[in-house]
């Protein structure tokens, strides 16, 4: 399009504005310059040029600040208001640009170019102008902002230019993109840059439009609800219906939204409140749902404690409460190191094992004390259902989720310390296997999200300090021992037992009998006869009993009026406790032929075994008794191999095991005994009861053997070295593989015992037997020649009835 003429007129600078040609608009002018400039206008032909800034906040623009190109425009009125603002309803009339500034005081002046539509009509202007005119309709109809009458008037026009600029106009765009229309001075350009815009504006209306909508359903959803339930309140009220239930809804609501639950759980407990408040008031459903909720929100989901992680302390507490079992509260310390370091921590699962009564599950309560955590022990012992653990689904009667969830609901807490009693007492049945059930607990890549077949949803125990204890560990599910940390606690020396006796049983005996220091006193030498004498034992058990026992009596002649302070010295025992049970010191009075003080392991500790051998008479067989496992009855017979093949050396004639019957017994022989340790200790009783020569009485023995003699290495060293020092032995025989298993024994019992270590069955022999021998008070009668020895078993092996053992190495 050319320019039509060339005009000089007054330039009016327009602020977050932009007019179009046919356009009607009111200003408002402050600014002294453009005030000037209408008044100028005013006085030749109204006329004037509106051309806008590109900064709003710009006050005194330049020639730069201006766009070159805007719309000559005709002063239809002119109203001046109080404080100097000119109102003006201006009209525009033509497009056009700046040639040059003439003036820039009092007011700009400039020389423009005016450009007049003279475009006609073509078959691509039509195409435009329908694209454009269903925009702006679709456009009016989708944004609410413009009046549909404009629409008709649209329409209506038939001036390409024209109808580009008043729907321009009428669009709510940025001032850069009206000022590019008003650039596009040709008119095919223009509607096309303008059709583009559209398109553009009509996404981002229809986007607003769905977001609109959204929030409106929404909205009408809660507005809907909330007039659903005021009616049913309403329908409740007519019917006479108690407003506790209407209450009631509300209550869970409010409890549900201040439980902080997992978002997955918060939605499950609305969803399940939503069908109770829709049941009637008598359905059985209802119970069931109601206890649901009850138990969703009386579970700890988000609330815990914090942990103390004071190191310090912890020692003084750990130390306060028990005596030695320095490993274990060595663990504990580390744990608190590891907390305090590293502030993220998967809970350890930790495993005690050890004999009953060595403080196992108190170790545990102590641990939370120490911690400040909440503690909770749940027993495992004799839990042979899947569903004690995991629960039982809601369909059944009288549902309830499985104790683990219990614990943490009694705990009120995510992460207390939890103690699984007896782990190494369960069992199955066909109700499922209970230990499988707990690789989900203790395994710390699995429990973050532990799930209960009663809640359904899945409970975090990440967090949960877990410790388990047992007598054995070969009774644990191999399973379950890899996902824990065994931490074995042997049995307690005497010293020990006494200094837990002095520290805690005692003072807590007479607290909770109700005296007092000044009615009863034990002191130091009573305690140790009660141990050495009247208990024997690996933990401390049977010891607090006695206490009891003593507290009891003395409360009786206290209450009585006999006296008002009993003195229990250790020769006034007797009077309270009767006559010994055990004979402390030596397990045997004198040295004797044939008889063998062998060490076995067992579920409560280490004992001492006797092994009897006795030979009479007979066609050569080997007789064995009292009630011993395979694995036992095998080390019988390479025992008297071994002593076979070493017959010249010993000094044994070769005749002997033709023309005598060998019986080697095992005494308490309704016990089951089992395991390879009492190898040694059978060919030393053999050897004796053949050579004649005697076995000395404060000797003990243990270790595994073979054909050749060697002395294999055997399990449970401490405890079976704390057995014979409990039983007074002066000097024991262990393997010399063994030799690192003597570090854990305590020193104050290393330097009561000798421990000689064997590596041969020659070694054993030289140390155990004496040198000279006793004649035999067996009468030796002549056997009937060339029989063949054979070896038979003993009835009482044959027997029964008897309990066996649950694995080969509960006698190892």
């Amino acid at each position: 399009m050319q320019p039509t003429q060339e005009r000089i007129l007054p330039l009016l600078p327009l602020r977050g504005i932009l007019i179009f040609p046919y356009m009607v608009i009111h200003l408002d002018v402050g600014r002294e310059k453009s005030v000037q400039a209408i008044e100028e206008a005013m006085l030749k032909e109204r006329a004037i040029f509106l051309a806008t800034q590109k900064d709003a906040q710009n006050d005194d623009p330049t020639e730069e600040d201006i766009y070159s190109v805007g719309a000559v425009a005709e002063v239809k009125q002119l109203l001046k208001l109080p404080g100097g603002t000119i109102r003006v309803l201006v009209e525009g009339i033509a497009r056009a640009k700046i040639k040059e500034y003439t003036s820039h005081t009092p007011y700009f002046v400039v020389k423009i170019e005016q450009y007049d539509e003279t475009e006609t009509k073509n078959a691509q202007v039509e195409a435009l102008m329908r694209n454009l005119v269903s925009q702006f309709e679709q456009y009016v109809k989708l944004s609410k902002k413009i009046p549909p009458e404009t629409v008709v008037t649209v329409i209506n026009i038939e001036e390409p230019g024209r109808l580009a600029d008043i729907v321009a106009s009428h669009l709510t765009l940025r001032i850069e993109d009206k000022q590019a229309i008003l650039e596009a001075v040709d008119t095919v350009p223009r509607l096309e840059k303008l059709c583009a815009i559209m398109a553009r504006e009509l996404e981002i209306v229809e986007l607003e439009r769905k977001i609109n909508v959204r929030v409106r359903k929404q909205m009408e959803k809660t507005q809907k609800e909330y007039y659903l339930r005021e009616q049913i309140k309403a329908i409740q009220r007519e019917l006479g219906e108690k407003e506790d239930r209407i209450a009631e809804g509300e209550e869970l609501r409010e409890k549900i939204e201040q439980a902080k639950l997992p978002k997955e759980v918060e939605e499950k407990a609305l969803k399940e409140l939503e069908r109770l408040e829709k049941m009637p008031p008598m359905a059985a459903e209802g119970t069931v749902v109601r206890n649901y909720l009850d138990w969703l929100l009386a579970l700890p989901w988000s609330k815990g404690t914090r942990d103390r992680l004071d190191i310090n302390k912890a020692q003084q507490i750990l130390n306060a409460d028990h005596y030695g079992l320095d490993l274990v509260k060595e663990r504990i310390l580390e744990y608190l190191a590891i907390r305090k370091l590293a502030k993220k921590m998967k809970g350890p699962i930790i495993c005690f094992v050890g004999p009953p009564g060595v403080g196992k599950t108190s170790l545990g309560r102590s641990i939370a004390r120490a911690l400040e955590r909440k503690f909770v022990r749940l027993s495992l012992g004799g839990v042979r259902d899947e569903a004690e653990i995991r629960g039982h689904r809601r369909t059944y009667v009288g549902a309830m989720p499985g104790r683990i969830l219990q614990g943490m609901k009694t705990a009120g807490s995510k992460n207390p310390v939890f103690l699984l009693d007896e782990v190494d007492k369960m069992s199955m049945d066909f109700r499922g296997d209970p230990s499988s059930a707990l690789l989900e607990v203790l395994d710390p890549e699995q429990n973050f999200s532990f799930s209960d077949h009663y809640i359904e949803a899945p409970y975090d125990l990440s967090n949960v300090m877990f410790i388990t204890t047992a007598n054995v560990q070969q009774n644990i599910p191999r399973p379950l021992q890899d996902r824990m940390e065994i931490i074995y606690i042997p049995g307690y020396t005497e010293e020990e037992k006494v200094q837990i006796a002095i520290r805690h049983l005692v003072p807590k005996q007479i607290k909770e009998h109700g005296l007092n220091n000044k009615m009863i006193q034990i002191p130091e030498k009573a305690v140790r006869r009660i141990i050495r004498e009247y208990t024997r034992e690996s933990g401390v058990r049977n010891l607090e009993r006695n206490i009891a026992s003593l507290c009891r009596k003395a409360a009786k002649q206290i209450v009585a009026g006999k006296t008002k302070l009993v003195r229990v010295n250790a020769q006034k025992l007797e009077q309270f406790l009767g006559k010994p049970r055990f004979r402390y010191g030596t397990a045997e009075l004198e040295d004797q032929v044939g008889i063998a003080t062998g060490l076995a392991w067992t579920e409560v500790g280490g004992e001492t075994l006797q092994v009897e051998v006795s030979t009479y008479k007979g066609t050569g067989k080997l007789t064995l008794t009292g009630k011993l496992g395979d694995v036992m009855k095998e080390s019988a017979q390479a025992s008297y191999s071994y002593v076979r093949s070493r017959a010249a050396e010993l000094g044994i004639k070769q005749n002997m095991f033709e023309k005598y019957d060998l019986h080697i017994h095992v005494p308490e022989g309704a016990i089951p005994k089992d395991g390879p340790s009492a190898g040694i200790t059978m060919a030393t009783a053999l050897a004796s009861a053949l050579t004649g020569r005697q076995i000395r009485h404060d000797l003990a023995m243990t270790g595994e053997i073979t054909l050749r003699g060697r002395v294999l290495p055997i399990g449970g060293v401490k405890e079976k070295v704390l057995a014979a020092h409990r039983a007074g032995i002066k000097t024991v025989l262990l393997p010399m593989d063994n030799s690192k298993d003597t570090e854990e024994i305590p020193a104050n019992v290393k330097k009561q015992l000798e421990l000689v270590l064997v590596d041969h069955m020659d070694e054993v022999l030289n140390v155990a037997l004496r040198e000279t021998k006793i004649a035999s008070r067996t009468a030796v009668i002549e056997p009937p020649p060339e029989v063949t020895p054979e070896i038979t078993y003993g009835p009482v092996v044959e027997t029964e009835g008897g309990p066996e053992l649950p694995n080969e190495n509960n006698y190892s």
